[in-house]
């Protein structure tokens, strides 16, 4: 039965290249020789091989590769390092900004302490600008009106 590698390197520069191939050993010694000048690993010698696995079936093979391309530096790391329980937590964006982090902490816009930066940097509350934003309003309508009338007043 034939095998698939996909494999890690990890190149002088300390990045990492992920691939897949049939023959590790000579797939190997062409990233160690520079085959190909417009490859990634060309500029990047020498490289170690820093982690492989097997599969039976090319697609699956592919598919991993592709899938351990897309991931981050520490989850390649834990990988490495046969740490496959880590796996999960270095899933996805961990950047408190990102939209999936306002979904976890059940971002309302109403809540009174979320924060927003104004134009002179001073942190205010979202009710500190709608309250803002009414009194703006009122100036403006007392602005607009004409002589004599008084907007507190009721509409008869």
């Amino acid at each position: 039965m034939k095998k698939y590698f996909v494999y890690i390197l990890k190149c002088s520069d300390i990045s990492y290249y992920t691939g897949v191939t049939n023959d590790l050993d000579r797939r190997f010694a062409e990233h160690q020789e520079g085959i190909g000048k417009e490859s990634y690993t060309h500029g990047r010698r020498p490289v170690s091989l820093v982690f492989y696995t097997d599969f039976n079936d090319i697609n699956q093979a592919i598919i991993f590769e592709k899938q351990v391309k897309g991931w981050n530096r520490k989850k390649k790391e834990a990988l490495i390092n046969d740490e496959w329980e880590k796996l999960p937590g270095l899933a996805g964006c961990k950047n408190e900004t990102s939209h999936k982090n306002i979904y976890k902490t059940g971002f309302d816009s109403a809540q009174p302490d979320f924060k927003i930066k104004n134009e002179i940097d001073r942190v205010v509350t979202l009710s500190e600008v709608e309250e803002d934003n009414r009194r703006n309003k009122i100036n403006l309508k007392q602005a607009l009106s004409p002589p004599g009338f008084d907007s507190a007043q009721p509409d008869i």
